[in-house]
């Protein structure tokens, strides 16, 4: 009894392992990426999107986005012991450059308590602000900015 059960599980898994692992090579043909190639094949990486010049802030488009960056940033510094942004963006600073203070907001822990230096959470910008690009979207959509931003 017990070596027919266990022949009619592995039997099972057998079956159902198949059917659903058999058939992924025949769907993965039919597969399209937005890049218009197939998925596997090995193509040569796209040119970056332009970095639009140096300008004014760029408006937001939804609550509580991230301020979006109007400069390249290609090169600048950010690690442990320097952060390049804060060249222009420190509170010493960015009236010297024209430039965006950083936020009170960087300047909270995680318990809301001030602190007198940038919040280590807060210290590499490029993990929430990002260069703002002329990339056109892959696929059409219909976004709109947040109603009370318009």
């Amino acid at each position: 009894m017990k070596k027919q059960t266990r022949n009619l599980t592995l039997a099972l898994v057998a079956a159902v392992s198949f059917g659903t692992f058999g058939g992924q090579a025949a769907f993965a043909q039919q597969v399209q990426s937005l890049r218009g190639a197939p998925v596997d094949a090995a193509e040569p990486a796209t040119p970056a999107a332009h970095i639009r010049p140096d300008g004014p802030a760029i408006a937001r488009d939804y609550v509580q986005q991230p301020p979006l960056i109007p400069h390249k940033v290609e090169g600048y510094e950010v690690t442990k012991n320097f952060n390049k942004c804060m060249d222009c963006h420190a509170w010493s600073r960015y009236q010297e450059f024209n430039a965006t203070k950083v936020s009170l907001t960087h300047f909270k822990d995680r318990d809301g308590g001030e602190l007198s230096n940038i919040s280590p959470r807060r210290y590499f910008c490029l993990q929430c602000h990002i260069p703002q690009t002329d990339a056109k979207p892959l696929v059409d959509n219909n976004f709109k900015r947040a109603e009370g931003l318009r």
